[in-house]
């Protein structure tokens, strides 16, 4: 039985931060990080039954070609993974009047579909990656027992001695995707990379306003770093989080960035809406 403060839910019975029961949400998720973008895409299905929205968390389930797809936004980073990867998981695995895990637990699939920045010249603004695997540059993971078997630690480890890690800042962690959706992808012929998931928007990827960041050369060293043939293709917010969690409760994962911007070469794709419905029919005809 789960504490009232550990499991909390509305007085209709939903999960507490997405406002969702059971029964509304498919097994095959489509996750966006823009509110506006679940509207933008639930265009793209029929036979809408749920609609709900509370905070940044919007979703929508209908169907598509006689399959059900949920869509639902995240908002900005780590923080709010934490929060919609474990609520949709206890929507399935969690008897939320009594707070007792089910015996059988359900394994759902998670598709993010996420803009990002390119961090290679040959990642052109407009093109897609596939991120084979995410980087955590935030401490997520961290908080959570039994991690270390799902991780990635060469990578992370010779990462972290290239760039000289400081000590002040949290440890990266490597997390591969799911290797069933990565070959289920592989037709799309997209670029396949890692990418680094930070914690904020400027400093964290090597943005300057007002404030200097702590190395102003790591953007140029993540573009110039291999391991074992692979390379670092891009930045985004929410990647690392989603592939950890996924792996420590039994769910796929895979995140599909449209590069809006190049930052290498300063080029950016200001309309990229088009881009992104194109890119969600080709994930909802897969899934």
């Amino acid at each position: 039985m789960q504490k009232k403060t550990e499991l909390i839910t509305n007085k209709d019975g939903s999960i507490f931060h997405l406002n969702l029961l059971p029964g509304d949400i498919s097994n095959k998720i489509v996750i966006v990080g823009d509110p506006g973008r679940v509207d933008m895409l639930g265009s793209l299905l029929q036979d809408i039954r749920v609609r709900k929205e509370n905070r940044e968390f919007h979703t929508v389930t209908g169907s598509y070609e006689n399959s059900e797809i949920t869509i639902i936004s995240s908002g900005i980073g780590t923080d709010n993974i934490d929060i919609l990867v474990n609520e949709l998981d206890a929507l399935v695995n969690i008897d939320l009047k009594t707070g007792i895990v089910k015996e059988e637990p359900v394994p759902l699939t998670f598709v993010r579909l996420g803009t990002s920045g390119g961090l290679r010249e040959d990642i052109p603004a407009g093109s897609c990656v596939l991120s084979e695997t995410a980087i955590g540059f935030d401490s997520l993971l961290h908080f959570y027992e039994g991690y270390d078997w799902i991780l990635d630690t060469g990578l992370a480890d010779t990462l972290v001695e290239y760039l000289e890690w400081p000590d002040t800042l949290s440890y990266p962690y490597a997390v591969n995707c799911d290797k069933e959706l990565m070959e289920l992808f592989q037709s799309l012929n997209f670029r396949k990379g890692i990418t680094i998931s930070a914690p904020g928007f400027y400093a964290p990827q090597g943005r300057r306003l007002r404030l200097e960041t702590f190395d102003n050369e790591i953007n140029n060293k993540l573009a110039e770093f291999s391991f074992r043939g692979r390379t670092i293709s891009n930045y985004e917010m929410e990647s690392s989080a989603i592939y950890g969690l996924s792996r420590l409760l039994g769910h796929k994962a895979l995140t599909i960035c449209l590069v809006i911007g190049n930052r290498v070469t300063g080029e950016f794709v200001q309309d990229y809406k088009p881009l992104m419905s194109e890119l969600a029919l080709k994930v909802f005809d897969l899934i």
